[in-house]
């Protein structure tokens, strides 16, 4: 009996203790029982999001927004330990046996650095979009000034200006309350220059359009049945000079077919789409969907000096009259012949399946970043770049600039209006999922979210994507 309670009393004591340690000034709680790993890129030392250490039992640590891991393993501390890495693009040699990872010995309260190799041409700058951007860190006391928006999740990217802001929108979204969340488009606006330079750390703090209760909400909802899905969104004058900002919407129904397209308005009151006009609904009599405004855009002016609006994912397939009147009016549309191929700069056919376009004004060229149809190593995850003399080509060669190990990398937006004339940089997302791919695990946090890379056009590696044509 003594025994027991001697036991029971060291117990409280060192709960007691523990309690003490994780209330600490400036301490959360393990902070000090934790390694801080952080993950580096050789070379420029620049922090390296979404690398993932597996140990030799299958536990899984993804670094953060800063490149850091918080180590709080208790079976791992002061124990020299094997981490494999997995970089998505970025990692280290293998060694005699073909294994690629370090050796560690974490220890508590104590800093591990892990230099990484980039084997690809784009830089990842972070993950936009999600919770937990800096959840790692924070666990380790730093970024506590940090707030995560109301989402978990979200689904490809649509951006423009609007009324002096930049408007972004995603499809469906996944929030914290259920595993179902918003089917009708999710939305926010942050400052036209979000990021105060094109390196890591990134954090862009969006503002989200909400509820009375603060959650993300639909801004999108359209008549009909099943989620909607907006695309081609974009701001355009109407006669009277009035910014209006427009898109095209479908209606989906299992597992992934569209019954119905058709064209919405921003309302300002309400801050959501409106309908505004049915372009088509699949009947028996119309069982093909129409020439509709869809992907991304870009504005071009002809030889008459005539402003179109062009539309493609990535090249364009649709050109319209860069007005609001003519938005709205079919009669305007005028299709455009997409390319079906391009040839890399090792002269295979490479399709596109989506990505954009954008005209660099450093480059002096009209340039693309697109993702290919059933690529190599990963079916849906492998990056290309090409350029050309007009928005409707000849493209070519590609360049290959960023790779997937079985993981999905998939509609791709250019930030066009973050370039600068006397700068090579290009920005350029996407949505980084498991879809599509062959089973992977999803990373933690990363997965179903939208990653930021950087291509900067003065590599000497993109030079056989600049031959003039």
């Amino acid at each position: 009996m003594r025994m027991v309670w001697q036991s029971r009393i060291a117990a409280v004591v060192l709960g007691s203790l523990c309690l003490v340690n994780s209330l600490l000034p400036g301490y959360p709680p393990g902070s000090q029982t934790a390694c801080r790993i952080e993950i580096v890129e050789k070379g420029s030392g620049w922090p390296v999001p979404l690398v993932e250490l597996r140990t030799v039992h299958e536990a899984r640590l993804v670094s953060d927004n800063a490149g850091v891991i918080c180590c709080d393993l208790p079976e791992l501390m002061n124990r020299e330990t094997w981490f494999s890495v997995h970089g998505q693009g970025y990692g280290v040699p293998s060694d005699g046996f073909g294994y690629r990872g370090v050796r560690l010995m974490p220890k508590p309260s104590e800093t591990v650095r892990v230099e990484v190799e980039r084997f690809c041409i784009a830089k990842r700058l972070g993950r936009l979009t999600g919770g937990g951007l800096f959840a790692e860190s924070q666990k380790l006391g730093a970024c506590l000034d940090w707030r995560d928006g109301p989402v978990l999740g979200s689904d490809s990217t649509q951006t423009t200006t609007y009324r002096g802001r930049k408007f972004w929108l995603w499809g469906d979204t996944n929030v914290h309350r259920y595993p179902l969340g918003i089917f009708h488009a999710s939305a926010a606006t942050t400052p036209l220059k979000p990021l105060p330079e094109a390196r890591p750390p990134l954090r862009i703090s969006f503002d989200y359009f909400t509820d009375d209760t603060g959650a993300a909400r639909g801004v999108a909802v359209m008549p009909g049945t099943g989620p909607t899905w907006v695309t081609a969104v974009v701001s355009l004058p109407d006669r009277q000079g009035n910014e209006r900002l427009v898109g095209s919407y479908m209606k989906i129904k299992p597992p992934l077919e569209a019954y119905e397209w058709g064209l919405c308005v921003w309302d300002d009151q309400s801050r959501s789409f409106k309908h505004h006009k049915t372009l088509w609904t699949k009947s028996a009599e119309s069982p093909k969907e129409p020439l509709v405004p869809r992907g991304h855009p870009a504005f071009w002016i002809d030889d008459q000096g005539q402003k179109w609006l062009l539309f493609g994912n990535p090249f364009p397939h649709i050109r319209i009259p860069a007005t609001f009147e003519a938005w709205q009016d079919p009669g305007s549309w005028q299709a455009v012949d997409a390319p079906k191929a391009i040839h890399s700069d090792k002269d295979e056919p490479i399709r596109p399946h989506s990505g954009s376009i954008a005209w660099h004004p450093w480059r002096k060229r009209w340039v693309t970043v697109f993702m290919q149809w059933w690529g190599k190593p990963s079916a849906f995850g492998e990056i290309w770049y090409a350029e050309a003399g007009t928005p409707f080509g000849p493209w070519g060669p590609c360049v290959k600039v960023l790779s997937h190990d079985n993981y999905t990398f998939y509609n791709l937006v250019i930030h066009a209006d973050w370039f600068q004339a006397d700068s090579p940089i290009l920005l350029f997302e996407g949505t980084y999922t498991r879809q599509f791919a062959d089973k992977p695990e999803p990373t933690p946090r990363y997965d179903y979210n939208q990653i930021l890379y950087r291509l900067d056009l003065d590599d000497p590696r993109l030079a056989p994507a600049q031959i003039r044509r």
